[in-house]
């Protein structure tokens, strides 16, 4: 079985300064807000929606970012390989409001602390999404 999930690296200048998006999921750790395809969208409508519902910020699509893909085991459906798509998104409207249902909070970070809580309490293959996405941005980490 395949299952495609899509969202992104979300960010925003607020006074002249470079924020990114990151959120605390229900396990406690850092992650970038995304989730799966619902039939009949696309992959780059399946982000913003997630970014949307998850987050309340609306986004616009700037580039892709990577596709990830690994595989895990689902008690019921046995192996699934599971593609995550993610784009770099601008935010263009809204207010952060977490999804409380599925997330424990999303805050806006300067982009070196997204990294460092990345680094510290994210998921391994979000370093490289992450990194890109602010590599994109003009920043090395």
């Amino acid at each position: 079985m395949k299952e495609i999930s899509a969202g992104g690296v979300v960010y925003r200048k607020q006074d002249g300064r470079l924020q990114v998006q990151m959120i605390q999921d229900r396990y406690g750790k850092i992650t970038l807000a995304k989730g799966k395809m619902e039939p009949g969208e696309t992959v780059e409508q399946t982000a913003l929606r997630e970014i949307l519902e998850e987050t309340g910020i609306q986004g616009r699509i700037i580039e892709p970012v990577e596709i990830i893909a690994y595989q895990y085991t689902n008690p019921s459906l046995g192996v699934v390989d599971k593609e995550v798509h993610y784009y770099l998104v601008e935010a263009v409207d809204g207010s952060l409001q977490a999804q409380m249902e599925e997330i424990r909070g999303v805050e806006w970070l300067e982009p070196l602390e997204a990294w460092r809580q990345q680094q510290e309490s994210g998921y391994d293959n979000n370093n490289s999404a992450l990194g890109k996405a602010l590599r994109k941005l003009g920043l090395e980490v």
